[in-house]
């Protein structure tokens, strides 16, 4: 096998949680384009149909499924549907995230909302489908964490406009995932799992104002936010055989932001 034929994804069953957001997208387009068999999940029950048909419309096949993260049930039961349906999972792309704080100063609750998301579901998904991944002795779990995980909140970046930076759920979970991307690559390799956390930096997007991406992007080495094309490589090579001697590995694609 040439090199460029280890990145392809041709017949690996690929699962994106969080598949329908805007990272989702990305990442599912890329597992598709790269040859894989392509599963998202969400929790919008009543909207699966409509999401198929979404990447249908546009010539591609992607199979959506329910999974609430919050609920640890519909972990289980997707697995069930998509076994019923795959002899194997070689690769699960942990990409959902629910974001409830909004301000420093939120209910507990929220925050309390947040770990139970974004810690414990996150950790059940992992459990799952790495299990059901060690009982075949090979797979690929990549974890989507965030330069915020990496790094402190740089207020600057905020002043004067109406967004707020101090999320302090956010900061605790994707900080977090770092290190349990490493616990989880030493769990699992000894049965061929690997592990690793691709941390992205700012996605220009409709989103933000253009105050905003100019000051974001002066502080990147390269000078911009990401765009839609730079994050699928990522994914592709991580998780095809192109990195089969890759694990325990946090990767920020973020321009050099965490590096200046």
């Amino acid at each position: 096998m040439n090199v460029l034929e280890r990145f392809s994804l041709q017949d690996k069953v690929a699962v994106i949680t969080g598949g329908s957001a805007l990272f989702g997208k990305l990442i599912t387009m890329a597992c598709i384009e790269a040859g894989a068999r392509t599963y998202i999940t969400t929790r919008n029950f009543e909207g699966l149909g409509e999401l198929e048909k979404s990447y249908a419309e546009k010539g591609y096949s992607v199979t959506a499924l329910y999974m609430d993260q919050e609920k640890p049930e519909t972990i289980r039961a997707m697995k069930d549907v998509l076994k019923e349906r795959e002899e194997c999972c070689d690769i699960l792309v942990n990409n959902a995230v629910l974001r409830p704080v909004k301000h420093y100063n939120d209910p507990l609750d929220h925050f309390a909302l947040s770990m139970q998301v974004n810690a414990t579901g996150l950790f059940e998904v992992t459990r799952v489908f790495g299990d059901w991944m060690a009982a075949n002795g090979a797979g690929s779990i990549i974890n989507i964490g965030s330069v915020q995980g990496m790094v402190g909140a740089d207020a600057t970046l905020y002043e004067g406009l109406n967004m707020n930076g101090f999320l302090p759920d956010y900061f605790f979970h994707k900080g977090g995932l770092i290190n349990f991307t490493r616990f989880i690559a030493a769990y699992y390799g000894p049965r061929s799992i690997r592990c690793n956390c691709v941390c992205p930096g700012g996605l220009l997007s409709d989103r933000v104002s253009a105050e905003f991406v100019k000051r974001y992007s002066d502080r990147t080495l390269l000078g911009r936010m990401a765009e839609d094309s730079d994050i699928g490589g990522t994914i592709v090579f991580l998780a095809s055989d192109a990195s089969k001697y890759v694990t325990g590995v946090t990767l920020p694609v973020d321009g050099g932001y965490t590096a200046k």
